[in-house]
């Protein structure tokens, strides 16, 4: 048999299997996460006791838990490293740990249980099957992008998901159909099952101009402060938390006490959970409150940097969605494009996604959002310098150029816009 036709069997096999298993963890998070959610807004006085339960949880963690306190940057970790599996518990306790975070008014998102679900689930396929190791990481990609894709509905978009996310301006293609397959039968399964995603308002088309060029590269800067006060509020906020309150179970309770503060304080349940309502009111609202952004981002830095569960994306398409309503209005653009530029590129940006989440917004949005949300997120990922929500992510090159490193170094070893020496490469022998 031809062995080009023997690689293409094996991995729409095992890209499908890895799809099916992810696409149906997807589906069973999306429907508690659904119920948990309409639960907690029929019954609000349930938020007061989000400390008890961020109590609960950091104790579930502290017990059950150790070895997968990394989450998804044990995820990237064990994709370069590749030395331990992914324990086969992180998928139910991240699943548990994130429905009651959203049940009780956490601010945190969901393409963290899907990413850490889809990659501990094809890790223990890999296990089960014996696979060489080469082939394992690329099933452990294969993870990633289904569970991207399916959680959120955009197959293509989750399958370079799994293949940028890994290493900071560097994707290569040995996971490419693995990861294709995966993320296009899980998002097959996910559907199947009865998951409807969330629906925005289409933009019109725009045309590119000079005019309109320039407004956008003022977009993708503001967008990228943005970014970074959001990134290194979470980052800088867990460390302190971690370094004055030892307990895991403690910080969580402090962290969700802080958010019974700031709903209070705001008077609304807006900015709870994902939000996804008022995502879709920030494509179509010109009164949209101008501090919507600020306040969502404040609540997800405390849920998250005391510890809860979820993840960055629909609290990032939140906040980018509100800020894009306001620098709209601000710099007379189409409400409905930047609201959708300033979704998709604010998560690009933080994640050092920036063609993952080009795609996906034209998978959300239609083709005609395509070359103004490349421009401001390429723009705001350049200019967010060597930073992101996940450290663990590799990088070989300076963002803005210079000599290649001499090895792949973790974000989390690189400061803001600085990096480790490199060496420049040997002249030719």
């Amino acid at each position: 048999m031809d062995p080009r036709v023997r690689a293409l069997g094996q991995w729409l096999v095992l890209g499908s299997v890895v799809g099916v298993v992810c696409g149906a963890a997807s589906a069973l998070f999306l429907f508690l996460l659904d119920e948990a959610t309409h639960w907690r807004l029929q019954h609000a006085s349930v938020v007061f006791l989000l400390p008890v339960a961020g109590l609960a949880i950091g104790a579930l963690y502290g017990r059950w838990g150790a070895s997968i306190r990394g989450g998804n940057n044990l995820v990237l970790d064990t994709v370069h490293e590749g030395d331990a599996r992914l324990p086969l518990r992180m998928a139910p306790m991240v699943l548990v740990g994130t429905v009651l975070t959203h049940l009780f008014g956490g601010s945190a998102g969901r393409e963290g249980t899907a990413v850490q679900m889809g990659a501990s689930l094809a890790d223990a396929v890999a296990g089960r099957l014996k696979v060489s190791p080469t082939t394992r990481r690329e099933l452990l990609a294969a993870g990633i992008a289904g569970g991207f894709g399916a959680v959120f509905g955009t197959p293509i978009a989750g399958c370079v998901f799994g293949l940028e996310v890994l290493c900071v301006g560097r994707m290569t293609y040995e996971a490419l159909v693995p990861a294709l397959v995966a993320a296009v039968v899980g998002d097959l399964v996910t559907r199947a099952l009865g998951i409807h995603h969330s629906v925005y308002a289409l933009p019109e088309a725009l045309a590119l101009t000079p005019a309109v060029i320039g407004k956008w590269l003022v977009f993708g800067a503001a967008v990228a402060l943005v970014a970074v006060v959001f990134v290194e509020g979470v980052h800088r906020l867990k460390k302190r938390l971690e370094k004055v309150v030892p307990s895991l179970a403690l910080r969580m309770a402090l962290g969700g006490a802080g958010v019974v503060g700031l709903w209070q304080l705001v008077g609304t349940s807006d900015y709870l959970g994902l939000g996804v309502p008022m995502i879709q009111r920030a494509f179509v609202d010109p009164a949209l409150p101008p501090e919507a952004f600020a306040l969502k981002l404040l609540f997800t830095v405390v849920t998250l940097g005391a510890g809860f569960l979820g993840g960055e994306v629909t609290p990032l398409f939140f906040v980018g969605a509100a800020l894009g309503n306001v620098l709209g209005r601000l710099l007379g653009l189409p409400l409905e494009l930047a609201a959708g530029v300033g979704m998709a590129a604010l998560f690009g940006a933080a994640a050092n996604t920036p063609l993952a989440l080009s795609i996906m917004a034209v998978e959300l949005l239609g083709a005609s959002v395509l070359p103004h949300v490349v421009i401001v997120t390429v723009a705001a990922y350049v200019l967010t310098g060597q930073r992101g929500i996940y450290p663990a992510q590799r990088i070989g090159q300076l963002k803005h150029g210079g000599p290649l490193l001499d090895r792949l170094v973790p974000l989390r070893d690189v400061g803001g816009s600085q990096a480790p020496s490199a060496k420049p490469p040997r002249p030719p022998s």
